[in-house]
């Protein structure tokens, strides 16, 4: 390998570290998933083919200690590097995003309202063909994630086999555009426990969820993976549906008409509405403002996606 191919081995390898910080910000937020962030970014397809190349040939091969032999079974520059963007978010990340989200909830859902409305119009670009059929799809991924996220956060227990399903749960959410893993955790009622474990750095807990995570993730990849290749229009149709759906979470402004006690000691919103400001004011002025720099920061994406695509088409070694 030359100098010039490694040093663009290196740039390509950073690059999908960053997007992997891209993706670990989303995961940490309830109601935004990493699924659509990998979408917007264009390595949806190539993760979900990524992760579906960990088979029981590479366990296998792996667990005979035959390392150099396992690691030309996956791509794993990819995901090693996407994995490490990942877990540099979560964790330097979920401190500051915990704080927004308790202080600043109406700028933090504004931008990410911007976000998703912009990436529906991406993820809908990638139909081969319209075809009103298929917008049955979409209709039913809209319904589905609409009521989904309107359910109401449940007390559940802390036990292993718990914290490990919710691991293999919330992960095949954070894969599907639209869907967030981290609300499936509200949902669960492990998103505040989990969170915490992150900030205490608590292994057990970690270690428990994350094996959960691969899990499902392992498993969940593989049925995407096929109906993205025996279903493609179908397939992306629904997961139009699903983004649209999860707008209803991500709306900023709500009006809370009961509450309950958790066991935490936690207010949980028991019934919430989507309202509109009662009035203008400077708060706002910046909400539209970070809605339309998420906008933005989409098409931009896309364009520079699109556009380093077409350079790599046209030379694919520069």
């Amino acid at each position: 390998m030359t100098k010039e191919t490694q040093k663009q081995s290196l740039a390509r390898y950073f690059g999908v570290a960053l997007k992997g910080i891209c993706m670990g910000a989303a995961d940490v937020v309830p109601g935004v998933s990493g699924g659509t962030i990998a979408f917007i970014l264009g390595i949806y397809e190539e993760l979900l083919g990524a992760i579906g190349s960990i088979n029981i040939r590479f366990i296998r091969t792996l667990l005979s200690l035959r390392f150099k032999e396992a690691m030309t079974l996956v791509p794993w520059k990819f995901l090693g590097s996407l994995v490490l963007g990942i877990l540099c978010a979560v964790f330097s990340l979920a401190r500051l995003l915990a704080w927004l989200l308790e202080n600043k909830p109406i700028l933090v859902w504004s931008f990410f309202f911007g976000l998703i409305l912009a990436s529906i119009m991406t993820v809908g670009r990638k139909l081969q063909q319209w075809d009103p059929s298929v917008l049955l799809w979409a209709a039913v991924g809209t319904v589905g994630t609409y009521f989904l996220v309107g359910m109401v956060p449940i007390n559940t227990p802390e036990t292993s086999w718990f914290l490990f399903l919710s691991g293999a749960v919330a992960i095949c959410a954070m894969i599907l555009p639209g869907i967030s893993g981290s609300f499936i955790l509200v949902l669960l009622g492990k998103y505040h426990f989990v969170l915490a474990a992150v900030n205490e750095r608590n292994v057990f807990v970690l270690a428990l969820f994350t094996a959960g995570a691969v899990f499902g993730i392992t498993v969940f990849s593989r049925i995407l993976n096929w109906l993205l290749k025996r279903h493609h229009d179908v397939t992306i149709t629904l997961l139009i549906g699903l983004m649209v759906g999860s707008l209803r979470k991500v709306w900023p402004w709500k009006g809370t008409l009961e509450t309950a006690l958790e066991s935490h000691g936690n207010n949980i919103p028991m019934i919430r509405i989507n309202v509109l400001p009662s009035h203008w004011n400077s708060e706002v002025s910046v909400a539209l403002t970070l809605a339309v720099m998420g906008f933005m920061l989409v098409a931009f994406l896309e364009f520079w996606v699109s556009r380093h695509k077409k350079v790599l088409e046209h030379d694919p070694h520069p």
